[in-house]
């Protein structure tokens, strides 16, 4: 547990006796106790915590916040809690001050902890599948599962680092009507090579990558399936270019640094029975009808908006059986306490339906968590880059990692909360200057390398440092770096709670810059030798946690630049 979060504890039990001492002493009539918070406020001039216990204990002890504040305080003990003093403000708030012992506290703690600093064990090794990309497999991967990529490998870290046992998983769709228009596509474009008279149909795939294929089909089978039936031509393509178009998936991304621990093929779940086997669980539960020769999911008797088909009257299930037979595999089969699933903002109509069946099946479908994923826009030179996935001119992954580096991309798409859109400028992501976010964290993290090795060599090499020592640092600016270092912790698991890695992203950038202030208003080489040790620890402990967070979201933490 954190310096920080002692004290949150600590505070609280403070709180807690302070209650007890003053209904005992006949300061507070008797009553229950009720729930308060204790938070940090906005403006840390008005305290380092406060607390609401004298606002919500109005009722209970049928007095005035004010009042109450006044009691509590004349009985609240502050010793070993890392605070020194408190004041009553407003109505009845109670904000506290930290003593300089938790400073000193914060930069001891960073030190021993090293790699293992903002580490929680906040998920009691809760098992998580987190899900995500999940790319159709028949073309390349464009800019928004870039942004999904990183959203989602960064989400998967801090849940990891909150202390949840994760699992990263990328879904292929590798059955169903994608597929038939992935056969058709090829079928027509291997036909081209041949004969005349072939069109590509409108709704079917224009991409280059179709037409490198069949040209590479060819080249290793001639017009071998020319004259074959259709299905067997159709088969005999489809079997070439998947394989080499789910390998591409998985290269690009390990490019990308991202290394999944299994790839899930939707066709196994139709293999294995799965797919059947839902249909008939929820018949034999009476949760189905027939109409018009198919059979209807009475979905709106389990929250969504109308039912839906399952079975088509031909008998082929549509697609949404798969998806829920593979979200009864994460949850029942194998058993996860949670899955969470990183979609595009499209799929907003298709959560509840998920939901209302595994609700229907007896899981718990509060296990289920998904994060919508807004939309992407490419920005170069001040105007948005038009996009167009249908002609087959639309930017891929690979594209954009060949034009930016890795670092800015995976920063970049963190930026912004996923339900938010995001522009992404191209021209900043490659600027070597402070207002490339990626690059201004970067240099902070070189800089204390170079104030480091500049240290050495005029022979003056970072010492354990003493209380004393720590106590010199009372300028605003090392404060204020300290006081946002003790919070990463609290950070991590908030972003762990609220599926949000962008609050890491954001969390760090403030070091950096509350980093950079402190170096440009504090000389660390001082005639004062334990000043100077002082501040040194507090240059490695903002060294430390930079690259604990770059490590986490895999980003370079470079010594030079």
């Amino acid at each position: 547990m954190s310096a920080a979060t002692n004290t949150v504890k600590a505070l609280e039990g403070a709180v807690r006796k302070a209650f007890e001492k003053a209904i005992e002493q006949g300061k507070l009539p008797e009553g229950d106790i009720p729930s308060f918070i204790i938070e940090t406020p906005a403006d840390r001039s008005h305290g380092d915590l406060a607390t609401n216990a004298a606002m919500v204990s109005a009722r209970s002890f049928h007095a005035a916040p004010r009042k109450i504040a006044e009691a509590l305080c004349s009985c609240i003990e502050l010793d070993g809690t890392g605070l020194s003093r408190f004041e009553i403000a407003g109505p009845g708030f109670i904000n506290f001050f930290y003593d300089p012992s938790f400073y000193a506290s914060v930069l001891k703690e960073i030190a021993a902890q090293g790699e293992n600093y903002g580490r929680s064990d906040f998920g009691a090794g809760r098992r998580v599948l987190v899900e995500f990309v999940s790319a159709n497999p028949t073309g390349p991967m464009h800019v928004g599962n870039a942004r999904g990529g990183a959203i989602g490998d960064s989400l998967a870290s801090v849940l990891q680092a909150a202390g949840y046992d994760v699992a990263r998983e990328f879904y292929v769709n590798d059955a169903g009507n994608q597929i038939e228009k992935f056969a058709t596509s090829l079928e027509i474009r291997y036909m081209q090579l041949y004969r005349e008279g072939y069109e590509l149909p409108e709704d079917a795939y224009h991409g280059q990558d179709i037409i490198d294929h069949a040209k590479a089909f060819s080249e290793e089978f001639g017009d071998k399936y020319v004259e074959a039936d259709s299905q067997e031509r159709r088969d005999a393509l489809v079997n070439f270019a998947l394989p080499k178009n789910i390998a591409g998936l998985e290269r690009d991304l390990m490019k990308y640094r991202i290394k999944y621990d299994r790839w899930f093929r939707e066709s196994t779940l139709h293999n294995d029975g799965s797919v059947k086997e839902i249909v008939r669980l929820l018949t034999e539960k009476g949760h189905t009808y027939e109409q018009d020769g198919a059979v209807w999911f009475k979905a709106s008797e389990f929250g969504a908006d109308k039912d839906f088909v399952l079975v088509r009257s031909n008998g082929l299930p549509t697609y949404v059986v798969p998806d829920i037979a593979y979200h009864y595999d994460k949850l029942v089969t194998r058993n996860y306490d949670i899955a969470i699933d990183v979609l595009g903002a499209d799929h907003h109509g298709y959560v509840p339906r998920l939901k209302a069946a595994l609700t229907a099946l007896g899981v718990d479908a509060s296990r289920l968590d998904v994060v919508l994923m807004q939309m992407v826009f490419l920005v170069k030179d001040g105007e948005r880059v038009k996009l167009s996935k249908r002609s087959g001119k639309a930017i891929t992954l690979v594209t954009l990692l060949d034009e930016i580096p890795i670092d800015a991309a995976r920063f970049f798409f963190n930026l912004r909360e996923a339900n938010t859109p995001f522009e992404f400028d191209l021209d900043l992501a490659i600027e070597k200057s402070s207002q490339n976010p990626v690059y201004y964290v970067q240099y902070a993290h070189a800089r204390i390398c170079n104030i480091v090795k500049n240290l050495a060599s005029d022979g003056i090499t970072p010492r354990k440092c003493t209380d004393s020592d720590y106590a010199l640092l009372t300028s605003p600016e090392e404060i204020e770096l300290i006081l946002k270092l003790s919070a990463y912790g609290e950070e991590i698991v908030t972003a762990a709670k609220d599926y949000d890695p962008s609050r890491i992203t954001r969390y760090i950038y403030d070091v950096a810059a509350l980093f950079h202030k402190f170096y440009n208003a504090c000389r660390v080489k001082d005639d004062n030798e334990s000043l100077m040790q002082a501040r040194l620890a507090l240059c490695l402990a903002a060294k430390t946690v930079i690259s604990n967070v770059l490590t986490m979201f895999k980003i370079n933490a470079p010594e030079s630049m």
